[in-house]
């Protein structure tokens, strides 16, 4: 059986919408990284940016299940002798939601140029409305 494999040029990126509210953060995270990976696609490959391009509303209403929001740490260092920060994710939650939600869709993306190019199709929005609408985004609803 002769594989189909797609061309860069080839492309056709749609616009989906994810809604974060009352879902677990993890599980919205695996769905966007695998729209902007284009794993939905039939003519998925994997050496080829051919993903989507993703919005995700409500991150400050997505939810952390278990002990997360006070057992789980977001570190930075700054390369200096004692210049590691850390913050609890119930502190992160309340001020930079979008932040943690992109973390979370970073971590699940490949660590290389595809990956970095994908990160650039995601658009994180704290409340319902987003400035996307020109592009008539499309809910995703297969979960």
């Amino acid at each position: 059986m002769p594989t189909t494999l797609v061309k860069k040029e080839n492309v056709e990126r749609k616009w989906y919408i994810l809604d974060a509210a009352g879902k677990p953060m993890g599980r919205t995270a695996v769905i966007a990284a695998n729209l902007l990976r284009g794993k939905n696609k039939v003519d998925f490959t994997p050496n080829v940016d051919c993903g989507d391009f993703v919005i995700i509303i409500n991150t400050d209403k997505a939810i952390l299940t278990g002990n997360k929001l006070e057992k789980k740490v977001y570190r930075t260092h700054s390369g200096w002798i004692g210049g590691l920060k850390e913050t609890k994710y119930r502190l992160l939650m309340e001020s930079r939601s979008d932040f943690a939600m992109e973390l979370a869709v970073k971590g699940m993306l490949p660590k290389n140029s595809l990956g970095r190019t994908a990160l650039t199709r995601l658009k994180l929005y704290k409340g319902a409305e987003h400035k996307n609408a020109a592009q008539k985004p499309v809910e995703w609803t297969q979960d």
